[in-house]
């Protein structure tokens, strides 16, 4: 990413997560959806990255928002699990346009599925294959390796593992020339906002690809080494003592201005994020809003 491709503004609206605040108005569901609001000079995009799985659910946080869902210029949708690609399909429709850019890894349509407590897809569902998404106004943009959204805003594409104390965080299978093998969900990745005087905004799906391997990829493409801040799912819920330790301290030197984790991130990963960062960290929750300026 070139140094003067920087955002003036990014505005970040929870449309959709696990939980919901006090008194809330909004309706809570798992899975995740932001709402990236993006300004450059005089450009201004609207990013939905991910979709969560009740596109009634969604839609309902939108109109209780007062967003206009026609606003949403582009979808990414960080990998292939129905709780972040259910209804995708249905968003485009109800979106409208044409030609609208859906973001998402080369692999994301593959055989994907578990085994315990017994065999089923959580990949991509019927009604939102690549068929689907096309005639419903999308065009898919496959990137295997980052893509420029926007100056300033970029996935990361397939993101390279480094850490030795990272991992996927489930048993997942899939199935290449007829063979049955571990799913690495090389399709996890993540969307990067470098916003000026501020630094990098890293917005992730699940991290299946791990946290800290999504940071140094993040710092490596665009050449920025501060981290203003980190919102999303860790996907730490089900992760050993060990990893979370490891995890959260790894984050530490990182030093980010905030950290907001939820989805999959895990109440014991909450609990240490939060003794670290104090009050530079949240948890998640659906109607959340995170505006960053230059």
């Amino acid at each position: 990413m070139n140094k003067k491709h920087r955002l003036k503004r990014l505005k970040i609206t929870v449309i959709a997560e696990d939980s919901v605040g006090y008194d809330s108005p909004y309706l809570g569901q798992h899975g995740i959806s932001f709402l990236l609001t993006a300004e450059r000079d005089d450009v201004e995009k609207n990013i939905l990255v991910d979709v969560a799985q009740d596109s009634a659910a969604l839609i309902e946080n939108l109109n209780r928002m007062q967003i206009a869902i026609s606003c949403i210029d582009a979808v990414v949708l960080t990998h292939c699990h129905f709780d972040h690609t259910r209804g995708v399909a249905k968003i485009l429709r109800e979106i409208g346009g044409k030609d609208i850019p859906v973001i998402a890894h080369p692999d994301i349509f593959r055989t994907h599925f578990i085994s315990d407590p017994y065999l089923r897809s959580i990949g991509i569902m019927d009604g939102d294959r690549r068929e689907d998404i096309e005639s419903s106004g999308g065009i898919l943009y496959l990137a295997g390796n980052a893509l420029e959204i926007m100056p300033g805003l970029i996935s990361t594409g397939e993101v390279k593992r480094i850490t030795d104390f990272e991992e996927v965080g489930m048993n997942l299978f899939t199935i290449e020339n007829g063979q049955v093998k571990g799913d690495l969900m090389k399709d996890d990745i993540s969307v990067v906002a470098n916003v000026r005087g501020k630094g990098l905004v890293i917005v992730t799906g699940c991290s299946h690809a791990g946290i800290v391997n999504i940071i140094q990829q993040s710092i490596k493409l665009t050449g920025t080494k501060k981290i203003h801040g980190i919102i999303g799912g860790f996907h730490l819920i089900e992760a050993s003592e060990e990893r979370i330790q490891k995890t959260a301290l790894a984050l530490k030197k990182f030093n980010p201005d905030w950290v907001y984790a939820g989805h999959c991130t895990g109440f014991r990963a909450q609990v240490k994020l939060y003794n670290i960062f104090k009050e530079r960290f949240s948890p998640l929750h659906t109607g959340m809003i995170v505006e960053v300026e230059q």
